[in-house]
């Protein structure tokens, strides 16, 4: 059975759609709908860039600086749907002898209020929580981090398909408990995963080097999922080659379209057919007979 293809809906590089004096690097890595704007973030500024959704109204568009002083980039973010705080993604970090994730929270307006660690030890300082998302249950707030390595894992295990992993997080007096462990399909191939973004029970991963899109459901309330899914390439080029080789972000636009963002490829890992693509941000559709069962 052939494997579908998302549709690309628009695109552009995200220079483009920000005013003269920002960055030229803008390494995306992470991206969520706020009303009618897409914030974006990056992994090599401490900055958020707020860009209205109709991408040919960039007169407002904005880089808006973060509130603290850190070396360290972001890999994520998230929107809490109940308080409309943000969620910032910091993958790894050293903490008592390893590595944890780090995650910032700010208010509505992009102002700092609380900072913790999200309590799962990461195998490798670059090999940690790749994805973030934030879900309210019956007022409890939850953040769900994507492993990026499979059973979060590094080195050749990680890359060994059938182990994606999502862990559950809790808020804690100080930092995020772990709370329970979504099991991605073990009939899933990627070989590493690089976002998550979740609608009601409506699950969406990205996997950057598979170049492909999961979607599943959860059992309504649940943290297991309701059956296999199903898998959705990015559009290939005119060879059958992969194109999108470096998207690290996505967030539901609709039951049918995403927002996805694009890094900047390495040139010493990535095909140089990669970099057109590259610092980007993207809109993709799902096939029509599928956006309609959405």
């Amino acid at each position: 059975m052939t494997t579908p293809q998302l549709q690309l809906v628009r695109e552009a590089a995200v220079r483009d759609l920000l005013p003269a004096g920002a960055p030229k690097r803008l390494e995306a890595s992470g991206v969520v709908v706020v009303d009618a704007r897409f914030y974006v973030i990056f992994d090599n500024v401490r900055e958020v860039a707020v860009i209205n959704a109709d991408l040919d109204r960039i007169d407002e568009n904005r880089l808006v600086p973060t509130g603290l002083e850190d070396r360290a980039a972001y890999e994520d973010i998230a929107r809490d749907p109940a308080t409309g705080h943000l969620y910032l993604l910091i993958e790894s970090a050293p903490r008592r002898g390893g590595y944890m994730a780090r995650v910032e929270e700010y208010d509505a307006q992009l102002r700092f209020l609380w900072a913790g660690w999200l309590e799962l030890p990461l195998p490798e300082p670059n090999k940690g929580i790749e994805g973030l998302d934030c879900v309210d249950r019956d007022g409890v707030t939850y953040l769900l981090g994507l492993c990026e390595g499979n059973r979060n894992r590094g080195g050749g295990a990680g890359r060994r398909p059938g182990g994606g992993r999502v862990e559950v997080f809790r808020r804690g007096r100080r930092n995020w408990k772990r709370h329970a462990t979504i099991k991605l399909p073990k009939t899933l191939p990627f070989t590493d995963y690089s976002a998550i973004s979740v609608s009601g029970d409506r699950l969406a991963v990205v996997s950057q080097e598979s170049s492909a899109l999961w979607l599943g459901s959860l059992v309504p309330s649940t943290w297991q999922l309701a059956g296999p899914g199903r898998t959705y390439l990015f559009p290939r080029d005119k060879r059958g080659d992969i194109a999108y080789c470096t998207v690290e972000g996505v967030c539901w636009r609709t039951p049918e379209e995403f927002v996805m963002v694009s890094d900047r490829p390495k040139p010493d890992v990535h095909n140089p057919r990669c970099h057109a693509k590259g610092e980007s941000l993207h809109l993709f559709a799902l096939p029509r007979e599928d956006g309609r069962q959405g």
